[in-house]
């Protein structure tokens, strides 16, 4: 089996796909980008993905992008690890619809405090996002509190790729100005996600 190689940067959602490599047992290389350096804007990154953003993965079939994606196809290619309930449509659409709300919800709100110059030139504007970001990072986690933590994990009693997602965007929380203890399914989830084995592996990059 070829190995794969995974552009990350450690702090971004890019590193929920490096766990779910390690949780896998998937062969892999990680190149890490320097964001503050901006390799993510070098010519040769770009020529990888032209988005400039990270996580990339590169298989020998060519280059996937996009966390949700990135993390179905580890759990499509490597399916001893039962990372996703491929069997079961109704578990597998719930799965992702949780990964849909994490990259358009909370990561969005997530970036208005860090990037808010994607969405406005005005500094006005910009540090109004700033202001609003830890509101909008709450009501993100109240939904995830109240309605998709059904168990000691996302999916119930079954552990999948929607844990290591939530535990990384949940990662964020305290620098985004939110004490994860406001939510104690999510705190204890982040807890529970940081006494893994392969997390503790794969954080460390």
């Amino acid at each position: 089996m070829s190995e794969l190689t995974l552009y990350l940067a450690p702090g971004t959602c890019a590193m929920a796909v490096r766990i779910a490599l390690v949780e896998a047992g998937a062969p892999h290389r990680v190149k890490r980008l320097d964001l503050a350096a901006g390799e993510q804007r070098t010519p040769e990154y770009l020529a990888i993905n032209p988005k400039g953003r990270v996580p990339a993965l590169v298989t020998e079939q060519g280059v996937l992008t996009e966390t949700p994606a990135l993390l179905l196809y580890v759990a499509q290619r490597f399916p001893e690890a039962k990372l996703a309930p491929l069997e079961d449509p109704f578990l597998l659409a719930r799965m992702q619809e949780v990964h849909s709300f994490l990259a358009s919800t909370v990561h969005v709100a997530h970036a208005h405090g860090r990037r808010g110059s994607r969405w406005a030139d005005e500094a006005q504007a910009i540090a109004a996002m700033l202001a609003k970001m830890p509101q909008n990072m709450r009501e993100g986690f109240d939904q995830i509190e109240r309605h998709y933590l059904t168990g000691p994990w996302v999916l119930g009693e079954r552990f999948s790729l929607a844990d290591i997602y939530l535990f990384v965007v949940a990662s964020w929380l305290e620098s985004d100005g939110v004490a994860i203890d406001e939510f104690p399914g999510v705190a204890d989830h982040y807890r529970r996600m940081q006494a893994r084995p392969a997390v503790q592996e794969a954080l460390a990059v």
